[in-house]
């Protein structure tokens, strides 16, 4: 039985107990424009499920047609896969907290990330591999080798590429990308994490050079130049223009720089025809009510331009941990231990040591101070399971957006990179209370920005 199939929803309000007027969902707060749904009527463990994650909210006894939808759709996946919050609610994945479209999955379009370096997770690879070219931009040849090296550079090209197109083989399916099925070229632009703005360069240059060749529609950089400066006088913002002009669709994270007393936004972000990502904060929820500005980098740049144009998750992405690290065994550890019983804490901290030191020397405390230290590793690392871990920053609003545009590009491959971003213009979210500058027109809506891809003319 689907879900359409299991449960009826009314378009219209049902319930004598909705006070009149009222048009605003408890747990998402969006106006209800297709009518409310009483709890009552919901299974009871979709109830509870509704309940868990709205736990701030007050009682309530109807919710959008919407929410009753969304989480009816994920209920099975969320019961089984998601990892829980200490309040009770659940780790959403990024697809269900912006609500996308689950009928486009970026299938036929490539997408080519350019960052530090990569590594080959699972998440790309299983049960197909899904990366169809690997270019070591500081090696001559190349040297495949270095995709499989699981050092400090690996990391943060792996979180990217996986935010965007992974599909979640390590949850079953639940901590995946908006485009699972999108295939992947991966660029390392430097030998260390260190990304001057000639390396990004060097790497669209090479794109530009093989994007025939890998069918490459989509550049994805989570990278910033040196310093400010116009485009008309700089090369790598030329090179932007040049690869949106070959129908090329570039997406920059603009930085995070927004807290600070001068928050520019560095090329390639500030080239005129880039779609350019700054940072939303939505408290890994999806109530519209919670929704807040992430500390990125804002304009104007210095030709005017606005940037960023639209805003994406920055806080509490979920995004892998990368394979056979230290990181990944404490991880695991701390996995084990926050669901064993207290009786077994001592025994399994025991069989193994020099994983956490904190336990190590918590070996001889009673059950309780263990489980507190257990909770509180479990929050300052942002373990979501064993596999998988928050991650901040502009970086990953980026991949959120390219994996968008993968969608559309699936709906209509037809779109040219102008189409691209007019879409994603007109069918964002601004958020109210912030100022313009900060968001540009607002947080990215996946679910119009595709649909409208479908009808553009």
């Amino acid at each position: 039985m689907t879900p359409s199939e299991s449960l009826s929803f009314p378009r219209q309000k049902t319930s004598a107990d909705i006070s009149a007027g009222e048009q605003v969902c408890p747990v998402c707060s969006r106006e209800v424009k297709f009518g409310f749904v009483p709890m009552l009527d919901l299974p009871e463990d979709l109830r509870r499920l509704i309940r868990a994650n709205a736990p701030d909210t007050q009682t309530f006894e109807a919710v959008c047609a919407r929410c009753a939808r969304l989480f009816e759709r994920a209920k099975t996946q969320i019961l089984s896969d998601a990892a829980m919050n200490k309040d009770g609610s659940f780790v959403l994945s990024t697809p269900l907290r912006l609500d996308a479209v689950e009928n486009f999955t970026g299938k036929g379009v490539t997408i080519a990330f350019l960052d530090s370096g990569f590594y080959p997770h699972d998440d790309l690879i299983t049960p197909d591999n899904r990366i169809l070219a690997y270019q070591n931009m500081a090696a001559r040849n190349g040297e495949v080798a270095s995709l499989f090296q699981n050092d400090a550079s690996s990391w943060h090209g792996m979180m990217t590429s996986v935010v965007a197109v992974g599909n979640g083989s390590l949850s079953n399916g639940f901590y995946r990308g908006i485009a699972p099925d999108a295939k992947v070229v991966l660029v390392k632009l430097a030998r260390t994490g260190r990304i001057t703005e000639q390396n990004i360069q060097d790497g669209l240059e090479w794109v530009l050079e093989n994007r025939a060749k890998f069918g490459i529609k989509i550049v994805n950089i989570s990278a910033g130049g040196d310093f400010e400066q116009s485009y008309l006088h700089d090369s790598l913002s030329q090179t932007v223009e040049e690869c949106v002009a070959r129908g090329i669709c570039v997406v920059c994270a603009v930085g995070n720089a927004g807290h600070l007393p001068t928050h520019p936004v560095f090329p390639p972000a500030s080239s005129p025809s880039a779609i350019s990502v700054g940072g939303l904060d939505d408290k890994n929820s999806i109530n519209r009510a919670k929704r807040g500005m992430y500390r990125s980098s804002y304009g104007p740049t210095l030709d005017g331009f606005q940037k960023p144009e639209i805003v994406a998750p920055s806080i509490c992405v979920p995004a892998p941990i990368l394979p056979n690290t230290p990181t990944a065994q404490q991880a695991a550890l701390l996995e084990v231990l926050d669901k064993t019983e207290d009786a077994d804490l001592h025994r399994i901290i025991g069989m193994n040591p020099n994983i956490e030191p904190d336990l190590d020397v918590a070996l001889d405390r009673p059950a309780y101070i263990i489980r507190q230290i257990i909770a509180l590793k479990l929050r300052s690392e942002n373990v979501i399971t064993r596999h998988y871990k928050y991650v901040d920053g502009t970086s990953f609003a980026a991949p959120i957006v390219s994996s968008v545009a993968a969608q559309m590009l699936e709906a209509n491959p037809y779109l040219t990179p102008q189409q691209i971003k007019r879409i994603l213009i007109s069918t964002a979210e601004r958020l109210p209370h912030y100022e313009v500058d900060r968001q540009g027109w607002g947080v990215i809506d996946p679910c119009r920005a595709v649909e409208l891809a479908v009808s553009f003319i």
